[in-house]
């Protein structure tokens, strides 16, 4: 039993330095993502450059990596911020109740019924686009499922023998706060790990129709975007290779937010 979680665990941190190595590799590669030379353009994958080279002449694993980069960076940002959002306003609605339980559940349901790519679009345009504007949109439409479940967490904690004593003796809502977050630990991390793949990939959808970072980022949604002029002429490595590290990168998210979810749930923390 032991050995299953002590590999799980080290599963994981292998998993959060290849994420952490590839965010910083392509971090440090932004000029040389952008280096043009004519000489070598449209050069399918060889030894020399294994994701090829596109109609400029520039590396497309460095581009790739710079890519990453940046979506995770992205990604991290958005996740962060949609987590906190979603975890005060789930405690505001559950342990205030009344006219705040009411107003964030119409803001929930507000968010949740307009598409989610659409209301992303309008709040990058609102804001801009670029970096910013995307990171904006991104960040204020994935906190509405978290919010619920904190909701949920603590309405049933709230019905709990121990919070009832508590509260009939006269201990502060303040004092009780502090008792219910770490209850709220499990479920945040693990719906904060899982709002990394659904940023990435939809930073890298609005930036594919031409609504998030500019033409002038290395970012995933822009490689792609121009690679689609020139897959018709056999240059496949072009949207290959960009595209299966995005693949790659997401599923990673997913699988760490699903172990960690089994991690620290009570009912599997053992096994």
């Amino acid at each position: 039993m032991n050995n299953r979680r002590r590999t799980t665990l080290l599963l994981l941190a292998a998993a959060c330095l290849l994420l952490a190595a590839a965010a910083l590799a392509g971090a440090s590669l932004p000029e040389t993502a952008f280096a043009a030379d004519f000489s070598r353009k449209n050069l399918p994958p060889c030894p020399a450059f294994p994701f090829g080279t596109d109609w400029m002449g520039r590396d497309m694993l460095k581009r790739t990596l710079a890519g990453l980069s940046l979506s995770i960076r992205v990604g991290a940002l958005t996740a962060c911020v949609s987590a906190v959002l979603a975890l005060a306003l789930g405690t505001a609605s559950a342990l205030l109740g009344g006219w705040v339980d009411g107003a964030v559940g119409w803001l929930i349901d507000l968010v949740m019924g307009v598409p989610h790519i659409l209301l992303i679009l309008l709040i990058s345009l609102a804001c801009g686009r670029g970096f910013w504007g995307v990171t904006a949109g991104v960040a204020l439409t994935h906190w509405t499922s978290l919010a619920r479940l904190m909701r949920g967490e603590l309405l049933a904690l709230k019905s709990a023998p121990w919070l009832r004593m508590a509260r009939r003796l006269g201990v502060s809502r303040r004092k009780l706060l502090n008792h219910l977050l770490p209850h709220l630990l499990p479920q945040f991390l693990t719906g904060l790990i899982l709002q990394f793949p659904h940023a990435i990939l939809h930073e890298a959808s609005v930036t594919f129709l031409g609504f998030g970072l500019s033409p002038d980022q290395p970012a995933i949604g822009v490689i792609l975007e121009e690679s689609m002029a020139y897959l018709t002429t056999g240059r496949w490595w072009l949207a290959l290779f960009p595209g299966l590290a995005l693949v790659g990168v997401v599923l990673l998210f997913a699988w760490m937010g699903e172990r960690l979810r089994l991690l620290l749930a009570p009912a599997t923390a053992q096994e």
